[in-house]
């Protein structure tokens, strides 16, 4: 794991006017707003916030990718995780790789290839922090591995969550994850696999940014966070508020600390420097 680094004036860093310093913060306070808002609405109601909060999640992500890397961020973002995410989905809920065999329910919205629009979304709503989280951790592995583990880890959450909202629906969901019932194995593999891949993608074409980006690490923690909280409180999972805590706090808990120090540094040079 590297030892983080201030994010101080550096020459790969891209000037940016303050509203596009700004947006990516109002849109991750949107995000954060509207998951709140989610376990506390009636059932009836809950697929359109859904889609919303990928709709504003994603939207934050690329504001913040546009905010490092100019144009070339969300871009990259979108061609990579977007058209990548929705191409696997594709394959996969035709042939069942490499996840294993499931299918939509057809409540997720307007669909292209069999798959709802809003998954690709995810794919690249998440895509940009978990790159964040693996180029702030990675020193002896790779950035593909470590921001692959860290998207990947997102799923330990996001699928028992999203079957029990009866979003998708798996073929043969045994043998899965012990305390986590109703998700293959094959699924958590499958994700490893093309978060890797993916991760590994973005990472060659997108310059390295001097620090971790505060609105992306605000993105994975709060996911983080929130998800183990709402899957104790609201979802009665407590299986998979244990496994994914761990899994993915693995990562999470590392990168806090990392994105801590980073912060303290930067106060200290803004000290010495007034």
């Amino acid at each position: 794991m590297s030892r983080p680094t201030a994010a101080l004036p550096h020459p790969g860093v891209r000037s940016t006017p303050g509203t596009a310093r700004l947006l990516p913060w109002v849109l991750v306070g949107a995000t954060v707003l509207v998951q709140i808002v989610y376990p506390m609405i009636p059932d009836v109601l809950r697929t359109e916030i859904t889609v919303t909060s990928v709709v504003v999640f994603c939207a934050a992500s690329l504001a913040d990718a546009a905010r490092v890397h100019g144009l070339r961020g969300p871009v990259a973002l979108l061609a990579v995780a977007g058209g990548g995410g929705l191409l696997v989905e594709a394959v996969g809920v035709h042939t069942g790789v490499p996840f294993g065999a499931y299918s939509y329910t057809g409540d997720l919205g307007a669909e292209l290839l069999g798959v709802p629009v809003v998954v690709p979304l995810a794919w690249t709503m998440m895509a940009w922090p978990a790159l964040v989280v693996g180029r702030t951790l990675a020193r002896r592995l790779p950035v593909a591995l470590v921001g692959g583990v860290a998207l990947a880890a997102w799923d330990l959450f996001l699928d028992p969550q999203m079957v029990d909202a009866g979003h998708w629906t798996w073929a043969h969901p045994d043998p899965g994850l012990p305390l986590v019932p109703g998700v293959p194995l094959t699924n958590y593999a499958g994700w490893l696999i093309v978060a890797v891949v993916m991760i590994g993608a973005l990472d060659r074409l997108l310059p390295r940014h001097h620090g971790p980006s505060g609105p992306a690490a605000a993105l994975y923690l709060w996911t983080y966070g929130s998800s183990v909280l709402a899957h104790v409180v609201f979802f009665d999972r407590p299986g998979s508020a244990l496994v994914g805590g761990l899994l993915m706090g693995a990562l999470a808990l590392p990168f806090a600390h990392a994105v801590w120090t980073t912060s303290r540094q930067v106060r200290s040079a803004d000290v010495q420097s007034a």
